[in-house]
């Protein structure tokens, strides 16, 4: 098979989708791979180590999409390069569907068979090709979250962690998944004064266990979130459905409660934001404000340690994209039931629950997919 990497083009992305030792890797298993050139720039891989690693140099993304039979990107395609898919072409990337209804209509129109790493599942129910980006972006979601609270940011200027005699700032995470643990880690490392709060019994029994006096965790219903927002100096929205589109659970209403200068960081926003006023912002311009409250809502955070979120994402996606390269994508769906899961699009029509529901799209599953 001719696998395509080409370069990414969405605002400040400087991640790629295959490093040049997953490259290699390809190549040993008797594959093609052409990588657009200078497409791995921002991790400090250069065409001679993509050359050196096997693969050939495209001198454009038009070359890769023209020749590839498998695409495989980090973000979702962008609308230039939606236009460049062909029907029966396989593209293997993040998605994020549900929210975005221009992109499952060009993907449906152009035919392809689109697999979303977020919606792939392991034999334990967890979503392994999102998690390590997940775990980026907990961790940078305090960072930028302490960041915007500076007063030259436009934030109330408090310190998360204090100092001796000044009380430390509080953080509230809303949800206590992937992100929400990771976000917890660094704000009670930076000694920060810490809620988590979820509605699984399982996942607060978890976080309390681990945590023990270092950050309260508490059920998240309605009266308990009023109250933790409302005295937050940070609030990390880090809420998760699988396909679907975030819950909005910070309402327009509820910024009134809060103090001024405060900072609201939506990780959920690929999935279309928890907090009712979010909107998806750059690495240009990442935050704006309304009524009083940072909002930061990068759309593409892992995106700004490059390095390191390619090479833990290749970890997680090289071995799908080895078996997808070897059996083809009918074959290796019909042998691994977590990775049909990721099966959002086929030959124009959608194939993810979700997304379908969130868009009036008839479902035609992925196993009715592959009867055809």
């Amino acid at each position: 098979m001719l696998v395509g990497v080409p370069k990414e083009i969405k605002n400040h992305e400087y991640r790629v989708g295959l490093t040049p030792e997953s490259v290699a890797e390809l190549i040993h298993a008797g594959h093609r791979v052409l990588v657009e050139t200078e497409a791995g720039s921002g991790i400090g891989a250069g065409d001679a180590d993509y050359r050196a690693a096997g693969a050939e140099i495209a001198p454009n993304e038009a070359a890769v999409f023209a020749a590839a039979d498998m695409i495989v990107k980090v973000k979702e395609p962008q609308p230039a390069e939606r236009a460049m898919l062909r029907p029966g072409q396989i593209l293997f990337t993040y998605l994020h569907l549900a929210p975005d209804p221009e992109q499952t209509r060009d993907l449906v129109k152009a035919g392809i068979i689109g697999i979303a790493y977020e919606t792939v599942t392991d034999a334990s129910g967890g979503l392994p090709l999102l998690k390590p980006m997940s775990q980026v972006a907990g961790r940078m979601s305090i960072q930028a979250g302490a960041t915007a609270l500076e007063k030259a940011h436009g934030g109330r200027g408090v310190l998360l962690g204090g100092v001796p005699g000044v009380q430390p700032g509080k953080v509230v995470i809303l949800g206590g998944g992937v992100v929400g643990f990771h976000a917890a880690e660094m704000a009670v490392g930076l000694q920060a004064d810490v809620t988590v709060l979820d509605k699984s019994a399982a996942v607060l029994e978890r976080l309390s266990g681990h945590f023990g006096a270092k950050a309260r965790v508490l059920y998240s219903h309605k009266a308990a979130l009023a109250e933790a927002v409302a005295t937050a100096d940070l609030v990390i929205g880090a809420v998760l459905v699988p396909g679907a589109e975030a819950p909005k659970l910070v309402t327009r209403a509820m910024l009134k409660t809060m103090k001024s200068g405060a900072v609201l960081v939506d990780v959920a926003i690929d999935q279309g934001g928890c907090f009712e006023t979010s909107h998806a912002t750059t690495h240009a311009e990442p935050t704006y404000v309304i009524d009083g409250i940072v909002h930061y809502c990068v759309a593409n955070m892992p995106g700004a340690v490059a390095r390191t979120s390619t090479y833990a994402l290749n970890n997680a996606t090289l071995p799908h994209v080895v078996r997808l390269a070897n059996m083809g994508w009918r074959a290796a769906l019909a042998a691994d039931p977590h990775l049909r899961a990721g099966l959002n699009v086929w030959n124009g029509k959608v194939t993810c629950k979700p997304v379908a529901e969130a868009q009036g799209y008839a479902l035609v599953t992925p196993e009715e997919a592959l009867a055809v």
